[in-house]
């Protein structure tokens, strides 16, 4: 029977180490993320770059998903192609194994209390004292470096309790091989967490209670198990975050599958090669460098099939680009990384832009009602796209910085609401008639003035501050020649009068909506 005590500790345990995890990856992802920024920026120059660059992010933020969530967060930013980021998920895949070594060398080691106390309150102060700064993010993930070892301190005393009382399925079997692979499985999607899974198999086959084999056989079931936490985190995603969990999910099977094929040999392999490398006999470090060896093995044999994958992915889930009144950059995957979740709310905000300018340039040259009102419809749902995602961000710590950002962005998209806005109520109002040739040469000024100056302000093309301004003044002087020109001939009779009003709220109408898309651009970084 086994008892409470251990149940107790075991729970307790798997509690710490969850928290110490997402404390120690949310720390480092705060600390580091300039550095990933820098380093995946450059990782699209040969495969091994892209791919060694995913192994480094990972290992430095102990993070995959982070990592993933950055390398589709640059492609939907076009800054990196879909081919090397590919590459940088499968190095994501080799990098998380560095937990595995961490438990194994650290964790299971070392007495926790001389390691884990001190972190936890060194990490602690530097907190508390550094809160919304780097100093605090490191703070938070040294302390969540502590909390992780004192996780795994209470599972092997679990474990221990364990000894004698409860076995995990043994055997080579094929039925007793699928168990154990199972068990990876099940903990992996219940604790959504493959680390947790590994930590614990680990602790597990270092106290007896699973043999080599069947331990191994976990930690592959775990890596599959990734593969469900992958596709359910990418429901009514963007393209490429769906492009990107279907190759992880082919990474992981096929590794996976190959993994559990060359069982047997590969631990015989591995048992000379940790002998030979001279890492400690026990389990945790065998079964380390089972995890990673597996999980190199895994990108040998994408290797050659890489190329025809990335052009298989490129021809699926192209639905949500195809319809423009859907956001194509805005993932909740993002939302965990402030600075990549501003790179795609940037990006949107500057699709909702271009569908502003248009319109102006639409009502400008009289165009049919039906185009104006799909543009704002699209322009609709773009916005409450833009709020909900900014809803669901605004939930999460960001610093000064990405908050002043933030605050940009919704300043910028309000201008090009009130754009749009402008825009439909200018179509409303027919242009003034061809009767006087004073007012239709004003009008025809007034009209080129203010479309080369939307033509700057499309959120996709570059510009200088300077023409702007220079543009913007210009359509502002063709605008009051056009007032004054229409103001006359209502005096002298050659409008009538409600023409001429009708005019004079046309005219204005499309130069605040000039004015606040000029505005857009101006904030908006090219």
């Amino acid at each position: 029977m086994i008892g409470v005590d251990a149940l107790g500790l075991l729970a307790g345990g798997l509690g710490l180490f969850l928290v110490g995890m997402a404390m120690m990856s949310d720390g480092l992802k705060l600390a580091a993320v300039p550095a990933l920024h820098r380093i995946l920026a450059g990782a699209t120059r040969t495969r091994a770059h892209a791919l060694g660059s995913g192994m480094l992010v990972t290992a430095l933020v102990q993070s995959s998903s982070a990592v993933t969530v950055a390398a589709i967060g640059f492609v939907n930013a076009g800054l990196l192609a879909l081919g090397p980021a590919l590459w940088v998920l499968f190095g994501a895949n080799v990098g998380t194994t560095m937990t595995g070594w961490i438990v194994a060398l650290v964790g299971l080691k070392f007495k926790v209390e001389a390691l884990a106390m001190p972190l936890v309150g060194l990490g602690a102060l530097l907190r508390l004292t550094g809160e919304g700064r780097r100093r605090g993010a490191i703070g938070t993930a040294l302390a969540g470096f502590g909390l992780l070892f004192m996780g795994i301190a209470l599972l092997q005393q679990a474990f221990g309790g364990f000894a004698g009382q409860a076995r995990l399925p043994q055997g080579e079997g094929p039925l007793a091989v699928l168990a154990q692979l199972g068990i990876g499985v099940l903990m992996t999607v219940l604790m959504q967490s493959s680390s947790a899974a590994m930590a614990i198999t680990l602790t597990a086959a270092q106290g007896g209670l699973i043999g080599a084999q069947g331990a191994a056989a976990v930690v592959i079931g775990a890596n599959i198990g990734t593969t469900v936490t992958a596709m359910l985190a990418v429901i009514g995603a963007t393209p490429n975050a769906c492009r990107a969990a279907a190759a992880h999910v082919a990474f992981n099977l096929l590794t996976g599958a190959v993994a559990l094929l060359l069982l047997p040999w590969l631990l015989g392999v591995l048992g000379l090669a940790r002998e030979a490398l001279g890492l400690p006999p026990e389990p945790a470090a065998q079964l380390a460098l089972f995890h990673t060896t597996f999980n190199l093995i895994g990108v040998l044999l994408m290797w050659p099939l890489a190329a025809h994958l990335t052009r298989w992915l490129q021809q699926r889930f192209r639905a949500r680009e195809e319809d423009e009144a859907q956001p194509r950059f805005l993932d909740d995957t993002v939302l965990a990384v402030p600075t990549l979740a501003l790179d795609a709310l940037t990006r949107e905000v500057a699709r909702a832009g271009q569908v502003a300018v248009r319109m102006t340039r639409g009502a400008l040259a009289g165009a049919d009602a039906a185009a104006l009102t799909a543009d704002h419809t699209i322009l609709v749902s773009l916005d409450a796209a833009i709020e909900r995602f900014v809803e669901r961000l605004r939930s999460a710590s960001m610093s000064q910085v990405a908050s002043a950002r933030l605050a940009e962005l919704l300043r910028i998209e309000r201008y090009h609401e009130a754009g749009a806005e402008q825009a439909v109520a200018a179509a409303a109002l027919a242009p003034p008639g061809p009767a006087d040739a004073r007012v239709a040469a004003d009008a025809t000024a007034f009209a080129e003035a203010a479309d080369a100056l939307l033509r700057r302000c499309d959120p996709t093309g570059s510009t200088e501050v300077a023409d702007l301004d220079a543009d913007l003044a210009t359509m502002e002087a063709r605008y009051e020649d056009l007032k004054a020109q229409l103001l006359a001939a209502g005096a002298d009779a050659r409008l009538a009068l409600t023409e001429m009003e009708q005019a004079l709220r046309r005219g204005s109408a499309l130069r605040r909506a000039a004015q606040q898309l000029a505005k857009a651009r101006r904030r908006l970084e090219p």
